[in-house]
């Protein structure tokens, strides 16, 4: 969201934006857009009446022409709230596979446009049949490709695996909130797999952290580090800010998750110049080319996993050929200035319609 306002604007919109107050999102927003621009809003719950129709006031004040609800829970807010200003016309974006429900259905149908990030959600859009067929459009997730890549050229990659307490000569990582969906106990199983062969030549870290309640996946996980002995092997860096910078120090990305929309982590890592080894999700299926800028395994198989791994590993021509081919990949699919592009197209779609 972020992104999109900040390049919104600079293609000559002007973007506002609601936000719950004290949200990491406003800071983030702030560095991108006038703070007048910025109207910070309570919104407890998707039925929320008072937070919409602060939404829907700010809206009509500002002569807005657009509204685009990102997530879920807000989307019936920002409903009502186009209702409440004349000239707004509803745009959403869908950024996972989850079905609708029904407050969905009673209050989504005047959407004039809405976004799948990926051929897979808007599979499952069409099969919720809220939306005309008509009115759904398929916009990719984009990041700043230049970024990823330009950290990867210029991390002093040694002096970092250090600083993560690394040492072996390979290193795999992944990165995501720490979830049975993400995967990341298959990961870690993968791991065990891998270190059967490689042995000390290996180690594996994973970035993110458990926002569950209690964060027992996090305990799960880690027992199983200690039960397969992969204490040392396997570290657990929490949730990071540079992300980038550590992409930048793996030699390969792997992504284990159950259920993938689109997968953000995997184009960030091509971005950065790594093959990919990945469940094969309806959202890995679309982002890797199979055997070009990585491999893919059966979902929920960690030793079909592990030996991509290992055949990435064990093969550094192989593994530098992919990885060039994943950033090339990324450069001409999944830019910011596409996405923007593309969704500025579909705000014309909405209000001429």
């Amino acid at each position: 969201m972020a992104d999109l306002s900040s390049g919104l604007r600079e293609r000559g919109h002007e973007v506002h934006v609601a936000h719950a107050p004290g949200s990491p999102l406003g800071e983030e927003l702030a560095r991108a857009l006038p703070r007048e621009n910025l109207i910070p809003t309570r919104m407890r719950n998707s039925l929320d009446v008072t937070g919409a129709l602060a939404i829907g006031r700010a809206a009509r004040a500002r002569d807005v022409d657009i509204i685009h609800a990102h997530a879920g829970r807000d989307y019936s807010l920002a409903a009502l709230a186009a209702r409440l200003a004349p000239r707004a016309t509803l745009v959403l974006t869908r950024h996972v596979m989850f079905p609708l429900n029904s407050l969905h259905t009673l209050t989504l149908r005047r959407a004039a446009r809405v976004i799948a990030v990926s051929d897979a959600v808007a599979r499952a859009l069409r099969a919720s049949r809220i939306f005309a067929d008509e009115r759904i459009r398929v916009v990719r997730n984009g990041i700043d490709v230049e970024r990823f890549a330009r950290v990867a050229a210029d991390v002093k990659r040694a002096e970092y695996r250090r600083s993560l307490g690394v040492s072996a000569r390979l290193l795999v990582g992944t990165v995501g909130d720490l979830s049975e969906v993400k995967g990341q106990d298959d990961f870690v199983r993968a791991a065990a797999f891998v270190a059967e062969r490689l042995g000390d030549a290996v180690e594996f870290v994973i970035a993110g952290a458990d926002e569950g309640r209690g964060a027992r996946f996090a305990a799960r996980l880690e027992a199983l580090i200690k039960e397969l002995g992969m204490g040392g092997r396997v570290h657990l860096l929490g949730r990071r800010a540079d992300v980038a910078e550590i992409l930048a120090c793996l030699d390969l990305y792997v992504s284990a998750s159950r259920s993938e929309a689109f997968g953000l982590a995997l184009v960030e890592a091509m971005a950065s110049g790594l093959p990919v080894a990945a469940a094969a999700t309806d959202g890995a299926r679309e982002i890797v080319a199979d055997g070009e800028t990585g491999a893919l395994a059966p979902v929920g198989d960690a030793r079909s996993l592990a030996e991509r791994i290992v055949d990435f590993l064990t093969d550094d021509e192989r593994r530098r050929r992919a990885g060039v081919r994943a950033q090339q990949h990324a450069r001409e699919r999944w830019s910011l200035a596409r996405m923007v592009e593309e969704t500025e197209a579909v705000y014309r779609e909405a209000l001429e319609a």
